[in-house]
C-alpha cells in the first residue's frame, strides 16, 4: 500500500512600514511504505526550504515609504494621513507639526515615555532619531501613534527592559 506524504514550507518576512511578504510551497509525494517516511520527509523539507528561500529574496514592488499613503486627498478635499481619516482631531499633519518645533505627532504619554527611556538608559538622541528614520522614514517627532509604539518596543528591547509580555494582550476582568 502506497503512503502519501504531503509537506508545506512557508516563510513570512517583515518589511518596513508594517509591510510583509511571504512565500509558501507545497508538495505531495507517494512513498512505498512508512519505513522511509522520515528519510523522505527530511529530503522534502530541504527541497522546499531551498525553493522558498530562493524565491522570497525577490521582494517585488515596494512603494516609496516617504510618500505612499501620505497626503492623499479625501473626497471632502482634506489631506489624509494614510489611514483613511482626515487630518483633524488628534491627528496632526507633518506640516502642522513642523510649525511648532516642540510638537510631536504621537500622544503626550508616548512622547514622555520615549524621552524617559532615552534619559534613563542614557541613549544618544541622535542615534534614536536615526533609528526612527531607518525604521519609518521620519524623525521621532513625526511618528504617528502606531509608529511611536513600535519605536518604544524597539527601544525597550535595545535597552533590555522589555519584559517579554505582550503589551496588547487582553487581560481578564478583575472582580
Amino acid at each position: 500500500m502506497a503512503i502519501i506524504l504531503q509537506m508545506t514550507y512557508q516563510k513570512k518576512l517583515g518589511l518596513p512600514n508594517y509591510s510583509s511578504h511571504s512565500c509558501a510551497v507545497s508538495l505531495t509525494v507517494e512513498i512505498p511504505d512508512v519505513s522511509v517516511a522520515a528519510q523522505e520527509s527530511s529530503k522534502l523539507y530541504a527541497l522546499l526550504q531551498t525553493a522558498v528561500d530562493n524565491e522570497i529574496q525577490q521582494v517585488g514592488f515596494m512603494p516609496d515609504s516617504t510618500t505612499y499613503g501620505m497626503n492623499n486627498r479625501q473626497p471632502n478635499g482634506h489631506a489624509g494621513n494614510g489611514n483613511g481619516h482626515s487630518g483633524n482631531g488628534n491627528h496632526r499633519t507633518a506640516a502642522s507639526a513642523s510649525n511648532n518645533d516642540d510638537r510631536w505627532n504621537c500622544t503626550d504619554g508616548q512622547k514622555g515615555f520615549i524621552l524617559r527611556i532615552i534619559s534613563e538608559s542614557k541613549l544618544n538622541k541622535q542615534d534614536v532619531e536615526e533609528q526612527s528614520l531607518q525604521l519609518f522614514g521620519v524623525g521621532v517627532k513625526a511618528l504617528d501613534k502606531m509608529q511611536a509604539s513600535q519605536l518604544i518596543e524597539e527601544l525597550l528591547e535595545k535597552t533590555g527592559k522589555k519584559t517579554g509580555q505582550r503589551r496588547w494582550s487582553r487581560q481578564p476582568a478583575s472582580a
